[in-house]
């Protein structure tokens, strides 16, 4: 956990972060407008440089800013204990880095983090590093501890108008990732759906005569000629893909594609530009 806590700070640190403005006057400080003052109000309040310019005393407002809650759901199923190589990761440790990651960042700015686990929900308050800590103790006690047949969170889980960050290979039946999105529009809540898939899911770079052993009680298979079935395979697993990005985008929910042949940072920053309302962070 140490080191997992480490390269996630790492990550997180490379990442710009900013406040999550609530786009009205209030306490904060980025600056929001320039209005003119009303009568009765202190002196102190009074911009002295802007009024300077024009015949009237000018108030500078700021900002307000909020804390957020953050759901991080991290997906425990078996499926996401695979690799297609000894030089890849597993999918499971690049999602827990990132959720960890991700978490870090959030923390950093004072947002209200919540783990979702199959135990129940876990509440991160800020706190330094020992808020972290935490979270990283929670998120791999989840993972080690998940049940034989994990389902992805109940929408009543997420609090009304949070956020929800849902790390998974997103392997499950389209109908069920469908259920969960459509249940998260209407509390209404918003999610974030991070797939992290290893690359040879998508392309099937395998040749000759494969035995395939599935990890969640699916029977072993056995194909000769695997080379052949490599387009219509990779025509499903795109179509797959499709089907969840319809679905993200007809409930008005961000979708994050991540192979794990790839840095971790640049899943992170479209997390973050999707969390902070940027460009960039919807697919």
């Amino acid at each position: 956990m140490p080191a997992l806590i480490v390269a996630a700070t790492h990550i997180a640190a490379t990442v710009a972060a900013g406040a999550h403005g609530r786009r009205q006057a209030g306490p904060g400080d980025s600056f929001w407008q320039f209005r003119p003052a009303q009568p009765g109000e202190p002196v102190t309040r009074i911009d002295w440089r802007q009024s300077a310019r024009s015949s009237r005393a000018y108030i500078r407002e700021t900002e307000a800013e909020a804390a957020q809650t953050i759901c991080l759901w991290c997906d425990p199923s078996a499926s996401m204990r695979w690799r297609s190589e000894a030089a890849l990761p597993l999918k499971s440790d690049r999602a827990a880095l990132l959720a960890l990651a991700a978490g870090a960042l959030l923390l950093r700015h004072g947002e209200r983090v919540r783990l979702l686990t199959p135990d129940g929900a876990v509440d991160i308050p800020p706190g330094g590093r020992m808020a972290l800590d935490r979270l990283g103790l929670a998120l791999l006690r989840a993972l080690e501890n998940a049940p034989d047949a994990p389902g992805w969170p109940h929408p009543q889980q997420v609090p009304r108008h949070a956020r929800i960050v849902l790390v998974s290979d997103g392997l499950a039946p389209p109908e069920t990732i469908a259920t969960l999105l459509r249940g998260l529009a209407a509390r209404p809540a918003r999610a974030h759906l991070l797939l992290v898939n290893d690359p040879a899911e998508a392309a099937l770079p395998y040749a000759g005569r494969i035995r395939f052993a599935g990890l969640e009680g699916e029977a072993p298979l056995l194909l000769s000629g695997t080379e052949a079935l490599r387009p219509a395979y990779a025509a499903a697993f795109a179509d797959h893909q499709a089907r969840i990005a319809a679905l993200c985008r007809a409930t008005g929910h961000d979708l994050i594609r991540h192979t794990t042949d790839r840095r971790p940072e640049h899943a992170l920053l479209a997390l973050h530009a999707a969390l902070s309302d940027r460009p960039g962070g919807r697919a």
